[in-house]
């Protein structure tokens, strides 16, 4: 397990647990969201932590990551997100027409971006029609339970959707820099302590 790995890790789970915070109450972490969301858009980055911005802005999946790795109840509707994306972005890299529509489709958001501004309504409803309309048809799907009157609400439920798009982009980041699920059993201590570690520091840093 080395830092790279774990800050991949920690975009996932933050991405997740956003999903699951609108599931259930119809809001978030707008500071954590909007490091979520525009990783999507970094397709290009220099460095793991380029992908995110800063340490700084992936403190909520840090935190999020440790909880689940070190607490005796942690949250399983998280867990089983994280594991299902997983899962969903081996399906995609297997789908070269997928890959193309997905592309294509973050780079007509990245145009609204210009526009809007990336937290804009007509950005989130972009990003959820990409997330529909290419990860949605594939197996296995990410199931999401919450609060139906939350599950209503068709905000909520592409800002769920934005977040689910920014979960698999750290999904693809996590394997290609060598990450497997089989790591997240067996270095589970490992994997604790360096979290502990970049959250502390991305902590001092932003005092």
């Amino acid at each position: 397990m080395t830092e790279e790995r774990v800050l991949a890790l920690a975009g996932l789970f933050q991405a997740c647990a956003l999903a699951q915070q609108l599931a259930n109450e119809g809001r978030c972490d707008e500071a954590a969201m909007e490091a979520s969301v525009a990783s999507v858009f970094r397709i290009d980055a220099p460095s793991v932590v380029g992908v995110y911005g800063n340490i700084s802005n992936v403190r909520l999946g840090l935190r999020t990551l440790i909880a689940q790795l070190d607490e005796s109840t942690p949250d399983m509707s998280v867990t089983r997100m994280t594991v299902t994306v997983m899962r969903l972005e081996r399906s995609l890299s297997a789908r070269t027409d997928l890959l193309e529509k997905l592309q294509q489709g973050i780079v007509a958001a990245q145009r609204q971006v210009e526009h809007f501004g990336q937290d804009s309504s007509q950005v989130n409803s972009r990003l959820a029609e990409v997330y529909a309309s290419t990860l949605s048809i594939l197996k296995p799907r990410v199931m999401v339970s919450g609060n139906p009157q939350q599950l209503q609400q068709t905000a909520v439920v592409e800002k769920v959707r934005s977040n689910l798009l920014a979960a698999v982009r750290s999904a693809v980041l996590w394997r290609q820099i060598g990450g497997r699920q089989w790591q997240l059993l067996l270095y589970r201590r490992q994997c604790s302590m360096l979290a502990r570690g970049l959250l502390t520091g991305a902590t001092l840093d932003n005092r």
